[in-house]
């Protein structure tokens, strides 16, 4: 048990690892220093842009490094400086031994899925994509290999029909806020008793791997159900997305936001459009359709569907299969 007040370092780049950060200081945990990514060149004039972690830093005013890499010395030299006691880890890339071996409390990470369930770099994404009930959050030890180490603490989240990408990662920032700061309690009172992951394995192991761009255009051959799955994975952002010809033949993008599934038998051509040309568009698809919500195509914004057609006329549009 630690007496003096600890040296905890916090490691994290997204908007995700910013609200963790904003929860342990609420909390009254004292952090004595953030590393995060260096500065990213973003819109139309690249401009360097910090990262949510960065600028949370900055607006808390708390001492920040951004190495490019991890194990420069400059950096280790500074990381040393600040004698971490504890290093906790949201969303940061993978660490090399000379960081996450520094500090004698050990190094953890917070995981978006229960472990050792959905280990990768994409746990939001592929629960939904397989249409999973329930979810979570876990914290664990790291060590050698990525997202293997043993678990502290674990906590389960409920995943609803209508969640999407976005709404599930605030469900889990939530979760997850509340499972950091109580992870660090625990490790600071010594009172942890860390599981290997293969004592929790149950059946077969899912992963999740980095979503590529193959994994962003939809299946039109699969049934509704799960291409709903898919499409709320992959909602807000980056969007799932097909292939579409204009009458003159043009191929264009289109992102689908928001959908939701019929299941109705029909003996329609797969895909194709069904729609009224102004309140409806849905897509055929086997055993019943999807009834597209908000849509985006190729040189133009995101909207409704109901705006999407004042738009298009019928037939204007085709799939490119």
């Amino acid at each position: 048990m630690m007496t003096d007040a600890p040296s905890i370092v916090f490691f994290g780049t997204p908007e995700f690892a910013a609200g963790i950060l904003d929860h342990i200081l609420a909390s009254g945990i004292p952090v004595r220093g953030v590393v995060t990514a260096p500065d990213k060149p973003a819109g139309r004039g690249r401009q360097p842009r910090p990262s949510p972690v960065k600028a949370y830093a900055l607006e808390k005013q708390i001492p920040l490094l951004q190495p490019e890499k991890l194990k420069d010395p400059g950096f280790l030299e500074a990381l040393r400086a600040w004698q971490p006691d504890l290093q906790v880890v949201v969303a940061f890339r993978m660490l090399p031994e000379a960081v996450w071996a520094l500090p004698p409390l050990g190094t953890f990470n917070l995981h978006a899925s229960l472990l050792p369930r959905y280990r990768g770099a994409a746990p939001i994404q592929h629960v939904l994509m397989n249409g999973e009930k329930e979810t979570g959050v876990t914290t664990f030890f790291i060590d050698h290999k990525i997202d293997t180490g043993r678990i502290i603490m674990q906590e389960k989240v409920p995943v609803s029909f209508d969640d999407n990408a976005g709404t599930l990662s605030e469900k889990l920032m939530r979760a997850g806020a509340e499972l950091v700061v109580s992870t660090i309690r625990a490790i600071l009172a010594g009172e942890v008793q860390p599981v290997e992951q293969q004592h929790l394995l149950e059946g077969p192991l899912k992963t999740a791997p980095k979503i590529t761009k193959e994994d962003l255009m939809i299946n039109w051959q699969r049934t509704p159900e799960e291409i709903y799955n898919h499409i709320r994975a992959l909602s807000p952002l980056p969007g799932a997305r097909t292939l579409l010809r204009d009458k003159e033949g043009k191929e264009l993008l289109l992102k689908i936001f928001a959908a939701r599934p019929v299941i109705k038998e029909h003996d329609l051509p797969v895909p194709s459009f069904v729609t009224d040309g102004k309140t409806h568009l849905d897509v055929a698809v086997p055993g019943g359709f999807l009834s597209l919500r908000e849509l985006q195509l190729e040189g133009r914004k995101k909207m409704k569907v109901q705006d999407f057609l004042r738009g298009i006329r019928p037939g204007e549009l085709t799939f490119s299969v």
